[in-house]
């Protein structure tokens, strides 16, 4: 498979949707994790990132809690960690995920729980990815649960393994194949790209070529792999409106 520049992958497509890159740094000493959200509607462009450092990860948030309609499908933790797992996914089955890995069971048996999300007729994929770390070395999944080509009474499972990731290299699944109506979901294996060394690099670059109209926010870890030790870089489109007390 080609080896493919995620900065003009996303700049090309209006709208990816949601999306996850997981990889290696050049270097070989650092995992990185990316995740973005974009938002066609009020409701879903009304979002923020927020750190939540006791479940190791992130949350969505309303940008403006008055302007919030249907928080089903767009509140939810998108990161969390278990043990020496990082955990990031596109909905609530983050959750779901770690209530199992947390009693010792599999990310894969999560996910046979879970399908894609009831929001005919797109039926938006959940897309979920996961970092595990052992002895100073790394190993990545990605998974997709989507319908059947827009058949919503039909879900189709996939999961990729890398266990043994190359330096300098990630993998990249979003939700939708393109913009549309209704929207086209991602079609075939992660995409091969290459990653830099640097978390601000990858968040800088990313954020600058999603569309600007629709992006809303992006998460990137860096995670040590001889430390466990991580850096986070959130950079959020809109701005919370905090309640006056």
């Amino acid at each position: 498979m080609e080896q493919l520049d995620l900065y003009k992958l996303v700049n090309e497509n209006a709208y990816p949707g949601r999306g996850i890159v997981l990889g290696l740094a050049p270097s070989g000493k650092k995992a990185l994790i990316a995740y973005f959200i974009m938002g066609r509607s009020a409701n879903s462009r009304n979002r923020v990132f927020d750190p939540v450092p006791e479940i190791g990860g992130i949350r969505t948030l309303a940008a403006d809690p008055a302007k919030l309609e249907d928080p089903s499908l767009i509140i939810y933790n998108p990161v969390r960690t278990v043990a020496n797992a990082h955990i990031v996914t596109n909905g609530d089955q983050t959750d779901t995920v770690y209530e199992f890995m947390a009693r010792g069971e599999r990310f894969e048996d999560a996910l046979r729980t879970r399908t894609f999300e009831p929001d005919g007729p797109n039926w938006t994929p959940r897309i979920s990815g996961l970092v595990e770390l052992e002895d100073g070395k790394c190993s990545y999944k990605l998974s997709i649960l989507k319908s059947a080509d827009g058949n919503g009474e039909s879900c189709r499972r996939y999961f990729f393994e890398y266990p043994i990731p190359v330096a300098g290299e990630g993998h990249f699944i979003h939700t939708y194949k393109c913009d549309g109506n209704p929207i086209p979901s991602f079609e075939g294996e992660p995409e091969k790209v290459a990653l830099p060394e640097e978390a601000e690099e990858l968040a800088t670059r990313l954020w600058e070529n999603l569309n600007e109209d629709n992006k809303v926010s992006l998460f990137v870890r860096a995670i040590d792999l001889a430390t466990g030790e991580t850096e986070d870089v959130i950079i959020n489109k809109y701005d919370a409106v905090c309640d006056e007390e």
